[in-house]
């Protein structure tokens, strides 16, 4: 029997997407833009302490390997010759830090994901060393002082880890963000690997000079990181390596964007004013600059959108992130056993149509834009007997649309022109309460493309883009029409103030929740505090309750 004919396709891009919860493999058509195949692995986060986020670098790499070879599988099973994929994009969640040992492989620590709050008190420290009129680091990075970027996390492992420290010494270690850790394996590891990042991820370290392109030495003597640790950086569209092993052997990785800069291209936000936001774990919103770095007056972050070339201009962005939005569901699921499964929360809000009252403020690991407090914590107010769990879900789903027009309403005092739109992205858009929600909430219209996966597609438009590949056009003429879906409001603008206006007052009450010191004895603490008119109106309030339960008048 003659074996099958393999189906005609153009040349293929592969994208690796390696997210917070999980890692996949996706392979598109550069012709047509089409998704063919793909296959997703789910991944483990351990929480050893209280604020403390990890996961293993390890699983994280072996996740990647499995969903390359299940993809690869799959095209044969679907006839595609998976020797027409000539080019592969990696897009990573962003901050989240690593640092390993180069000649034996092996991570020396966990992998200090970009959630985790353990670096308060480094925070804290480092910001009273910058001078009050001199805000360098913000002026060089675009980046507040924050918990939620690499420099941070970096200082304080290589502060409380002595085999980092160790490795350090003898010139062993090699830091970077999970872009760096996926392209060192999957170009050869040990065997002359290659240590690099592109500018969108290393603008996210508070190393990088958002201006100059390049690891800035003041910034790292500030944090007091060695600079020969760090990767090369290189732009984020061009020939970095090819893989090592595996279906895909001898295949150029040349594409490397932060996940939310791989969003920005797959929705083809490349005019300046064009914005985008993608719900994922968190939930983030950049809107395109140009070739000018704006500064936010409102809490906002500038970074690097961009560089599709080494000898392209580089693209800046003002981007909004939320730390809590699909992870509020997860935690729903995972924590509260309110839903087996996060599909399952559609269906509890749809029974109720409404959060009766109830509003959510996921500040798990305080509130980023456009807020940056990091003493915040989660609250669930409003609640009445009438409160279920159906209405504790409608309010999780409000609560990524509120945290949306936060930082949307910061965008447009910033940028000076309101968005008359919204374009969305990202696996929760797949429900239809929370785009409804979230165009109602913003009171202009979301778009959102019938196929999600717009970060892969923007990574495999970068690789398939880079020169020496050359086989997807990045020209605006050459795009391929895609399927949008349009979702109007459908409540009156003074309904949606009002909730929202509701939201805000919500908000106050969760932010200032964390000291930095806890008292050893909280009631010694609480009564040595009071002052002396406490003690004389609560002894005369005694008083007059023991004389009215005994009689007396």
């Amino acid at each position: 029997m003659a074996a099958r004919k393999k189906a005609a396709v153009g040349p293929l891009v592969g994208a690796v997407v390696q997210g917070t919860n999980s890692s996949s493999f996706l392979v598109f058509d550069s012709k047509t833009a089409e998704l063919l195949s793909h296959h997703q692995v789910e991944l483990t986060q351990e929480f050893p302490k209280e604020g403390w986020v990890e996961q293993d670098p390890r699983q994280i790499i072996q996740s990647v390997y499995e969903c390359i070879e299940k993809t690869c599988e799959e095209l044969n099973e679907l006839n595609i010759d998976i020797a027409n994929i000539k080019a592969i994009g990696v897009s990573n969640q962003r901050e989240t830090t690593v640092i390993w040992d180069k000649l034996t492989g092996e991570p020396l620590y966990n992998a200090v994901v970009w959630l985790d709050v353990r670096t308060q008190s480094t925070v804290e420290n480092l910001s009273r060393k910058i001078p009050g009129n001199n805000n360098f680091v913000k002026s060089k990075t675009g980046l507040p002082l924050s918990t939620y970027f690499s420099a941070v996390k970096l200082r304080w492992i290589l502060d409380n880890v002595r085999d980092v420290q160790k490795a350090v010494e003898e010139g062993r270690a090699l830091f970077g963000t999970i872009d760096s850790w996926l392209i060192w394996n999957l170009t050869g590891g040990v065997n002359e690997g290659v240590h690099c990042t592109d500018v969108t991820n290393a603008s996210r370290t508070m190393l990088f000079n958002i201006h100059s392109l390049e690891w800035d030495k003041e910034l790292c003597d500030f944090f007091d990181i060695p600079m020969n640790i760090l990767p090369n950086v290189w732009s984020s569209s061009e020939i970095y390596g090819l893989m090592k092993a595996g279906a895909l052997e001898s295949v150029p990785i040349s594409g490397c964007l932060g996940d939310q800069s791989a969003a920005l291209v797959g929705q083809m936000c490349f005019q300046e004013g064009q914005a985008k936001n993608t719900y994922g774990t968190g939930c983030f919103l950049l809107c395109n600059t140009g070739h000018k770095c704006v500064f936010s007056e409102h809490g906002l972050l500038t970074t690097v959108a961009y560089k599709l070339g080494k000898d392209k201009p580089v693209f800046y962005a003002l981007e909004g992130s939320v730390a809590i939005a699909g992870a509020v569901i997860r935690w729903l699921k995972d924590n509260l056993g309110i839903i087996k499964t996060s599909e399952e929360i559609e269906k509890l809000a749809k029974e109720v149509g409404t959060s009766y009252g109830c509003y959510f403020i996921p500040a798990f690991s305080g509130l980023y834009a456009p807020y940056w407090d990091p003493s915040a914590r989660g609250i669930i107010c409003g609640l009445t007997q009438f409160t279920n769990k159906c209405h504790i879900a409608f309010a999780a789903l409000e609560a990524v649309c509120f945290q949306t027009r936060e930082i949307l309403d910061a965008m447009n005092r910033d940028c000076g022109i309101p968005l008359s739109h919204l374009q969305v992205d990202g696996k929760m858009t797949d429900n239809k309460i929370l785009m409804q929600l979230q165009a109602d909430i913003l009171h202009i219209p979301v778009i959102k493309p019938c196929m999600p996966e717009t970060t892969a597609l923007g990574a495999a438009m970068a690789a398939g883009a880079a020169e020496g590949v050359g086989i997807w056009s990045l020209q605006p003429e050459d795009f391929s029409a895609v399927l949008m879906e349009r979702i109007e409001p459908q409540i009156k603008a003074t309904e949606s103030e009002i909730r929202y206006s509701t939201w805000k007052k919500a908000v106050m009450k969760s932010m200032g929740w964390v000291t930095t010191q806890y008292p050893k004895s909280i009631d010694s603490a609480i009564f040595s505090s009071l002052p002396l008119g406490f003690y004389i109106v609560s002894s005369m309030m005694i008083l007059i309750g023991a004389r009215y339960i005994s009689g007396i008048p």
